[in-house]
């Protein structure tokens, strides 16, 4: 599709031959900025600004301190600004919070069986199912258009022009809480900045880690950030599932402070030179240096087991699987043979973590990387980046309905221009 101006994205007058484009990945322990110039012909993308701090006033995808979160997107912005050389004002931005969740809306509209399938039939049973939704508590963030079918039976991805009595679909809605969002969105307004397009975090890294047959077959990204665990499913080629668990990184790193009596920030250094999901014999064997929690001198140090390190850790990722496992059992994917599952995320370097999420899901397992961008900086193949890349995948392949919600958080189709912008919108996409 064409990378139109009316997203709001920078555009390259001068030259023409590229856009500018801006993510924004907003963590619990990291905000993370990236710039790129998109070509106006082929798509393809180049990164020209990165910028990368800790991340403050974020807990478990939650704006806790308004102040501190606009320090945290403004130092990353500014980083990578000068990196880039250039300004930005629009970005695309992640959500990661743990309310996020979805439901899949099947709706069918009556055809007249004389004529075939038109593109005015596809506008109304796109705005029909989208004006079934009454969600005034939340921000409607996705609406993914999955299966047409025709007769209650014969699914189509392209039904125009065949001939039928009944047109059906199947759209997945992904929802957010209408004032967690506003809470998000107040952090990036101080910014002096502006929201162009969002999308769950999961969303994202499942774009730029999962190869089109894993999407075609049935797979399920597990995105382990440092709050927020994130889920998206995806089959036939379609997202089919959003959810986010309240639990990452952050709470491995935590019962390590707890479990050693050490400073969190020994506790991450720990966890990651020293970490693993499983326990061995030889860890009995080995000892760490662990920091007293307010001690910093070298006398000071305690000599453990590296196993009293390991026993805290197995626990916490244990418990996450499990998790994990739960809501694919709620979503009937428990069971699925062929159905594989691949690991994302900061959290998801920890090592022996794939052996344990294949031991507790049952299934086979593989850690992602950010695959499906081409010729990216070398620092940025590392699974912590995944959402950040895949919101540029988002932005050029967008595959969705993007109604506009109306003051009370209900949809308004009047809002988004009618009939001509769902015609629009179809013939970008199809």
């Amino acid at each position: 599709m064409q990378i139109d101006v009316k997203m709001e994205l920078k555009v390259n007058h001068s030259f023409a031959k590229y856009s500018t484009l801006a993510t924004l990945d907003i963590g619990s322990s990291k905000v993370c900025c990236l710039i790129a110039h998109v070509t106006s012909r082929d798509k393809k993308i180049e990164i020209v600004g990165y910028g990368y701090n800790a991340s403050k006033g974020i807990k478990n995808g939650v704006v806790t301190d308004i102040n501190q979160a606009t320090l945290s997107i403004c130092n990353a912005v500014e980083d990578a600004e000068q990196q880039a050389k250039e300004s930005i004002s629009k970005l695309i931005i992640n959500i990661s919070g743990d309310k996020t969740n979805s439901l899949i809306n099947h709706h069918v509209i009556q055809l007249h069986k004389n004529r075939p399938i038109s593109e005015a039939d596809i506008a109304k049973i796109l705005q029909q199912s989208v004006s079934k939704i009454k969600n005034t508590d939340n921000e409607i963030v996705h609406c993914v258009p999955m299966n047409y079918t025709i007769d209650k039976k014969e699914v189509v991805k392209d039904p125009r022009n065949l001939y039928a009595e009944t047109l059906g679909l199947d759209m997945l809605f992904g929802f957010y809480p209408s004032p967690l969002y506003k809470n998000l969105s107040n952090i990036i307004e101080n910014a002096h900045l502006e929201v162009a397009l969002r999308t769950f975090s999961g969303y994202a890294s499942a774009l730029s880690c999962l190869v089109e047959d894993e999407k075609e077959i049935g797979a399920t990204v597990v995105d382990i950030g440092g709050g927020t665990t994130s889920i998206t499913t995806f089959k036939n080629g379609f997202p089919v599932y959003f959810a986010t668990l309240p639990v990452g990184g952050n709470n491995i790193t935590s019962d390590i402070a707890w479990g050693l009596t050490t400073s969190f920030a020994h506790a991450e250094d720990l966890k990651i030179r020293h970490g693993c999901a499983f326990l061995i014999t030889q860890d009995e064997l080995q000892t760490i240096d662990v920091y007293p929690v307010g001690e910093e001198d070298d006398n000071s140090i305690r000599q453990v087991p590296k196993s009293d390190l390991i026993n805290i850790i197995v626990p916490r990722v244990e418990e996450i699987f499990e998790m994990v496992a739960k809501k694919l059992e709620e979503q009937g994917l428990k069971d699925v043979t062929n159905h594989r599952v691949v690991l994302t995320g900061g959290c998801s370097s920890l090592s022996g973590i794939r052996d344990v999420a294949a031991l507790v899901l049952n299934k086979q397992v593989r850690l992602g990387i950010p695959r499906n961008i081409p010729n990216i900086p070398t620092y940025l193949y590392d699974p912590k980046f995944s959402t950040a890349l895949g919101m540029f995948l988002f932005a050029i392949n967008r595959k969705e309905y993007h109604p506009a919600p109306s003051s009370a958080g209900a949809i308004n189709l009047g809002n988004i221009g009618g009939i001509k912008k769902i015609l629009g919108w179809f013939k970008q996409n199809y």
